[in-house]
């Protein structure tokens, strides 16, 4: 980490952050953690903390849970979040799937975020990628009724795994089902960062979707 890094993580940390295994058994106690009860959002994979901190900047209205495995990352997430002075942020190292599995109430989580996931282009990688049948069935079971999880990517191959993952789970409904390919509308409150730029000059389409809980 950059020497900003570990002053952020040395300051903060403490007080934001928890490895997940380090969580004590059994459900997560947000509202304490937080001081607060409000609407819950969980990012998965929220990088270097470019778009994650405008996010929680922009909903200081929820609750916001951001899980990465990127320690440089998390810390780099914490310096943004404090020049943008927002104390609605939390975050966790670790495996999202062990949180969501281990400490997250079923039906609790007003959203669940993953922006850009690691594409794992290579076939004989693609079980490796996060959208699986097995991890949106968790997901969408966090996901309180009429919970939204929202996706992104920039790899055509991975967006149609997203879309055919998510539209034979049961649990969730496409709220674009009637657009075009059921993508969804690039919504103008995701802010546009360096990686979907280079994406864009790369040629590739960036695609959203959008699922609710039913």
């Amino acid at each position: 980490m950059t020497v900003g890094q570990q002053r952020a993580w040395d300051r903060h940390w403490p007080e934001l952050g928890s490895d997940v295994t380090a969580l004590p058994e059994g459900r997560l106690g947000l509202a304490t953690w937080f001081g607060r009860s409000a609407p819950v959002v969980l990012e998965i994979g929220s990088g270097m903390g470019e778009t994650t901190s405008q996010l929680v900047a922009a909903r200081p209205d929820a609750n916001y849970l951001a899980v990465e495995v990127y320690k440089p990352g998390l810390a780099q997430l914490m310096l943004r979040a404090e020049k943008l002075e927002v104390t609605n942020l939390r975050l966790l190292r670790g495996d999202a799937i062990v949180l969501l599995r281990d400490h997250i109430e079923p039906a609790s989580l007003a959203e669940v975020r993953i922006y850009f996931p690691d594409p794992w282009p290579k076939k004989r990688h693609h079980k490796r990628r996060l959208v699986q049948p097995g991890s949106v069935a968790l997901i969408a079971s966090r996901l309180a009724p009429g919970g939204v999880l929202h996706l992104a990517t920039d790899w055509e191959n991975y967006a149609e795994q997203m879309l055919e993952v998510c539209q034979a789970e049961p649990q969730l409904r496409n709220r674009y089902a009637d657009e075009p390919g059921g993508w969804a509308p690039r919504p103008e409150w995701r802010p546009v960062t360096k990686f979907e730029n280079r994406a864009h000059e790369e040629g590739r389409e960036i695609h959203d979707l959008i699922f609710e809980r039913i």
